[in-house]
């Protein structure tokens, strides 16, 4: 039996983003273990997924000895459990994981690149950030971006070589439930709850944006593009997420008129999300950054009409007026007119909804990503000469 060893810097990531990889790989005979720092979110995770978890107590904060003292918890692990495959995620556990297999000598080393904090780093962070990818990548055997668009940023900064990048299926680093996320599919009860959380009038314009409540989401040009526009007489700008201020804060002004503006309402986390897409009339997904944002696909397979902007990740998805609308980056005044074309095209916001449904379908079915992550994984150990042998 095949031992795997999955990392992320914390427990969120394995429950958000890595849904069902972990139970689908056990069930098809690997040996997994799941590795992150502690959190609330462990427990649940154990369960979902059917799998073992240890964890090592990483920050997401740059803390060189307490980083040291990970690296060397990790070395102790992968020489304990002897994996044959190490596949980290998120750059703090990716850096350390890949560093402590190589000095443990384990044969197989994968990390997947879900997005570049340096992309909006300034001066000597960015030329930190820069190091440490690079060094990650050094370490890995094989890197995965999730996106074709950041596979090509990767390779044009000359961050590794092309002999180490894959790009799995079409992108992505999981694909999307389409069981989860499909109107048929909605429990009444929380889109009741959901409901009464937005409190909307009947004729309410609902625009939702999904995610981390921090400057590097966009936060602050929506919600600027929202109080400038005519749609916020006639409709609801919901935040569904949590700020993190500590990490990378929102301006105080915004904070304010978030909290108290009558027509913007901000939910906290909820793993029934679905539902929220549901009662929205248009996605927004105004990032600074992306690998291959999930809440996209979420969208798209929930039928939601989209305005993202125009960066890595979100144009492998969205192709301006055919699957949604795009605008430039941080460009508030264009994403107001944005706001305004999609409350007066209805329409035809739908039908680019329609569109991008058909191609989700096709594409991103979360089945087909953990069957192709799989036949990786025996490629993988297939090329070891050392499995070869045995």
């Amino acid at each position: 039996m095949p031992k795997l060893i999955r990392i992320t810097t914390v427990p969120l990531s394995l429950k958000l983003l890595l849904a069902g990889q972990m139970r689908f790989m056990k069930e098809a005979g690997w040996d997994v273990l799941m590795v992150s720092a502690d959190g609330r979110e462990v427990q649940e995770v154990c369960r979902r997924e059917g799998c073992s978890h240890y964890v090592i107590p990483f920050t997401r904060k740059i803390t060189p000895f307490h980083d040291l003292y990970c690296l060397w918890l990790l070395f102790r692990l992968f020489k304990r459990e002897k994996p044959d495959i190490v596949h980290s995620h998120t750059p703090k556990a990716g850096l350390l994981a890949m560093i402590a297999a190589k000095l443990a000598g384990v044969k197989t080393k994968i990390h997947t690149v879900a997005g570049m904090p340096y992309m909006v780093a300034e001066k000597n962070k960015k030329r930190l950030l820069i190091a440490m990818e690079k060094l990650t990548f050094k370490w890995a055997d094989e890197v995965w971006p999730n996106s074709h668009s950041l596979k090509n940023f990767m390779l044009e900064e000359g961050l590794l070589d092309e002999s180490k990048v894959k790009v799995i299926g079409h992108g992505s680093s999981n694909g999307v439930d389409l069981e989860r996320f499909s109107r048929n599919a909605l429990a009444e009860n929380h889109l009741i709850a959901a409901t009464i959380r937005i409190t909307p009038s009947e004729n309410d314009f609902l625009i939702l944006a999904v995610g981390r409540l921090v400057r590097d989401k966009g936060v602050e040009e929506l919600v600027e593009a929202f109080l400038q526009s005519k749609v916020s007489q006639y409709g609801k700008l919901v935040l569904l997420g949590s700020f993190e201020q500590k990490l990378n804060p929102i301006n105080d002004d915004i904070i304010r008129k978030i909290q108290d503006h009558p027509r913007i309402v901000q939910v906290e986390w909820s793993d029934h999300v679905a539902h929220y897409f549901a009662l929205a009339d248009v996605l927004v997904h105004a990032s600074h950054r992306e690998g291959f944002p999930n809440v996209l696909l979420e969208a798209g397979a929930m039928q939601v009409p989209v305005i993202c902007s125009d960066i890595i990740g979100n144009v492998d998805l969205i192709a301006n007026r055919k699957t949604g609308l795009v605008f430039p980056v941080k460009n508030a005044e264009i994403l107001k007119d944005a706001l305004e074309f999609a409350f007066v095209k209805r329409d035809y916001m739908q039908q680019l909804a329609d569109n991008l449904y058909q191609e989700v379908r096709e594409k991103f079915d979360r089945k087909d990503m953990h069957q192709l992550i799989l036949e990786n994984y025996k490629r993988l150990l297939a090329d070891d000469p050392q499995n070869q042998s045995a």
